[in-house]
């Protein structure tokens, strides 16, 4: 399944918090709006997050993943689309396999 990686900024009632999202590329919750709906989903992961605290009690803090509670978002910002992946775990593809050097032959 191909999937967009999207860089957003999160507000909550106490933080503000940039991170990248993994939504799918097309279709059913494709839309950033679709996938925060979806009923199902109680967390939003995040990857490669930094979370600032709105009354600057803190020092900002980067961490490589940060689960949020849906409920506690209050706004979303799309900042910049990262890219498409291929997370299906499939062979790689016949151009790729030509980029494997090979060693030199024994003399």
């Amino acid at each position: 399944m191909h999937y967009r990686r999207e860089r957003v900024r999160i507000e909550t009632a106490r933080h503000e918090i940039e991170g990248t999202v993994q939504l799918p590329n097309e279709g059913y919750r494709s839309r950033t709006t679709d996938f925060l709906n979806a009923h199902e989903r109680d967390f939003l992961a995040l990857t490669d997050v930094e979370i600032r605290w709105l009354d600057s009690s803190r020092e900002p803090e980067r961490h490589e993943f940060l689960a949020l509670a849906v409920p506690h978002i209050v706004l979303v910002l799309e900042l910049e689309t990262l890219g498409i992946v291929d997370d299906s775990g499939g062979a790689p593809e016949p151009a790729a396999l030509s980029a494997v050097s090979t060693p030199p032959p024994l003399y």
